[in-house]
C-alpha cells in the first residue's frame, strides 16, 4: 500500500481546488462540478494528489487533520503568507499569536479550513510545499503503528509524540498529535491509500483490525470500489483497489 491522495470536502470544489493548486504548485488533473484534483510533484518520482469532493453544506466540526505548509526562515515565511493572502486565504485566530512566541502563522482557506505556514525546521528538508500532516490522536503510539503498516513510512525525529516519513525522506511528515477532544462525525480532510498488485482485501482488512482500526460502512459504499476505515482514534481513511 502507499499514500496516494489527500482528500478535502468542499462546497465549491473548483474554487477551493484552484486556491490549493496555486498555493501548492500543483498540476491539474480534474476540474468538474463534483470534484477537483491536482497533482503535487515531490521529486524523486514521488507525488501526491490533492482531491476535493463536493459536499452540500460547509462542515462545522473541528479539523482532525490539517496541512502545515513550508514557510522556512522568517522573511520567506512572511512572503509565503502574503502570497496565500493574495490567493484568498485569511488570518485565523485560534488563540495562538506570533507575537506571543508562536513561530507559525495560522490561516484559513477560502472555505474556512485552518492550515499553518511553518517556520524553518531541520525536519522539513525536502518535504515539498506540504511540510507536515498533523493528525489528532487519542493514542499516538498505537495509531502510529497502524499508520506505519499502512504507509510503509518510518519513525523520524519530529515535533510530535510520533512522526512518520517515507523511507526516501521526501514528502511531508505524518505527525501523530495528542487530540484536544474525541473524534465526532465525518472527517472533512482524510487520506487515501492505494493497494498494490498482490494485496488482498481480506488480508489487508484483517491487518487494519489487528492494529486497532475499524471498518466503516457509509451509505454510499455499494456505489464505489473503495472501502472506508478509521484508525483507533476515529480518523477516517480510505483504501483504494490496486490499479488494473
Amino acid at each position: 500500500m502507499y499514500l496516494e491522495n489527500i482528500v478535502l470536502d468542499a462546497v465549491d470544489p473548483g474554487r477551493l481546488g484552484r486556491f490549493w493548486e496555486a498555493a501548492l504548485g500543483g498540476e491539474r488533473l480534474t476540474d468538474e462540478p463534483a470534484g477537483f484534483e491536482t497533482h503535487l510533484d515531490l521529486g524523486g518520482g514521488l507525488g501526491l494528489d490533492l482531491c476535493l469532493q463536493r459536499v452540500p453544506l460547509p462542515p462545522s466540526e473541528p479539523l482532525r487533520l490539517h496541512l502545515d505548509l513550508l514557510g522556512s526562515e522568517a522573511a520567506q515565511q512572511a512572503a509565503v503568507v502574503d502570497r496565500l493572502l493574495g490567493l484568498g486565504a485569511r488570518h485565523l485566530d485560534i488563540g495562538q499569536h506570533a507575537g506571543d512566541g508562536v513561530p507559525w502563522v495560522v490561516l484559513a482557506d477560502p472555505e474556512g479550513n485552518p492550515f499553518c505556514v511553518m517556520e524553518e525546521r531541520e525536519a522539513y528538508t525536502d518535504t515539498g510545499p506540504i511540510a507536515a500532516l498533523p493528525l489528532d490522536s487519542a493514542d499516538p503510539d498505537a495509531d502510529a503503528e497502524l499508520w506505519r503498516w499502512l504507509t510503509g513510512w518510518e519513525d523520524v525525529e519530529g515535533y510530535a509524540p510520533r512522526s512518520l516519513r517515507a523511507p526516501s525522506r521526501r514528502g511531508p511528515l505524518l505527525e501523530l498529535c495528542p487530540e484536544q477532544e474525541p473524534a465526532a462525525g465525518k472527517n472533512r480532510l482524510h487520506l487515501d491509500l492505494r493497494l498494490e498488485s498482490g494485496d488482498l482485501w481480506d488480508e489487508v482488512e484483517e491487518g487494519v483490525l489487528a492494529r486497532g482500526g475499524r471498518r466503516e460502512h457509509p451509505a454510499w459504499e455499494s456505489e464505489v470500489p473503495w472501502r472506508m476505515y478509521a484508525d483507533g482514534s476515529g480518523n477516517h481513511f480510505c483504501l483504494l483497489p490496486a490499479r488494473g
